[in-house]
């Protein structure tokens, strides 16, 4: 079992398998884009298979894939095959914007993919193309019909909640009524180059702002007042039955309904106390936090067949791994960089 130096058991580690995407979310990166790595640069299947067997030696053997857009990742399908055939990993999930499963969906539960979650950060399509730059919402929304029809068990919608997008949340709360989807609101953080005096125009957030955040608290008191002038009633606290998590939301349901709302609050209730995770970034620099600019460069140890090296990285990654974030504001990359 992997432990930090403080104790905390971590058996979950996010792999970014690319740093392109097919949006370019105002949250996430500028309107210019990021520049891409080169080929070279990014870990290819058989190395990032090989590092995660080397992580679940350790007991860390849950996966999830993330990018930038992981499905655009052409060797997606076999690196999801070999993760499968690995000893020590238990499960596979993946997080993904959505727009390309209708194409990719049942090949991936084939594969051995097992949970998926998907962004979706409005539901009206105007909005949904300001906010990802050009995105087409009725492709995501597709998406999530493919994702339930192959049968993954989660699926989770993710909702990023950015005060001056003026995003409707009440839409999302009635997605839980009638089908067994799992949303989740996630308070906006602070991941990128973001000083947090800067301005911007509504629906084109270009940095973070502390006005931006919309508290979690704020957040179900707005979606449970819905339910009730609705009819449907307050949310009900669904901890007993939650849809089975590797991370930090609490969630809540509406009586009777197959779906929950969960909420994600990394600012205003942080859950870095109870933090299980490592990521590893396309380019192999293993970070030990998402809010922490340490990383521990696992390609070069990789390309040079030292296993040994590999493992004490990981063994150095644990234990520095902060107690806290300590409300830092910026990173030197982008989340699109890091991986979502």
């Amino acid at each position: 079992m992997a432990t930090d130096a403080l104790g905390r058991r971590v058996d979950y580690l996010r792999i970014s398998v690319t740093d392109r995407c097919n949006l370019r979310c105002v949250y996430c990166m500028p309107a210019e884009g990021v520049v891409w790595k080169p080929h070279a640069e990014i870990l290819n299947p058989e190395e990032i298979a090989h590092f995660a067997a080397l992580a679940a030696e350790q007991g860390i053997g849950r996966i999830r894939l993330t990018g930038g857009e992981p499905l655009v990742r052409a060797s997606i399908l076999d690196l999801i095959r070999r993760l499968r055939e690995t000893r020590g990993i238990e499960a596979i999930a993946l997080t993904t914007n959505g727009t390309l499963l209708p194409k990719f969906a049942p090949a991936l539960r084939e594969a051995g993919l097992q949970r998926v979650n998907i962004s979706l950060d409005s539901l009206d399509a105007e909005e949904y193309a300001r906010i990802t730059r050009g995105g087409n919402l009725g492709h995501a929304l597709a998406g999530i019909a493919a994702a339930l029809d192959a049968g993954f068990d989660p699926v989770k919608v993710n909702v990023v909640v950015v005060r001056s997008l003026g995003q409707n949340l009440d839409g999302f709360a009635r997605m839980t009524l009638d089908r067994p989807l799992h949303v989740r609101f996630i308070e906006f953080m602070p991941v990128g180059a973001v000083p947090e005096a800067a301005e911007h125009p509504s629906c084109s957030v270009t940095s973070w702002s502390r006005d931006d955040v919309v508290p979690a608290d704020e957040i179900l008191a707005a979606i449970s007042a819905w339910g009730v002038k609705q009819g449907i009633g307050a949310l009900l606290p669904a901890e007993a039955d939650a849809p089975g998590g590797w991370g930090p939301a609490r969630y809540h349901r509406f009586a009777g309904a197959p779906g929950t709302i969960g909420i994600i609050s990394p600012l205003s209730e942080h859950f870095c106390a109870k933090c299980s995770r490592l990521r590893l970034t396309a380019d192999g620099k293993l970070r030990p936090c998402l809010f922490s600019d340490l990383e521990f460069d696992a390609r070069e140890a990789l390309r040079a067949g030292d296993d040994e090296r590999v493992r004490v990285l990981i063994a150095m990654a644990l234990r520095h791994k902060p107690g806290s974030h300590g409300e830092r504001i910026g990173t030197r990359r982008h989340m699109s960089q890091i991986g979502g």
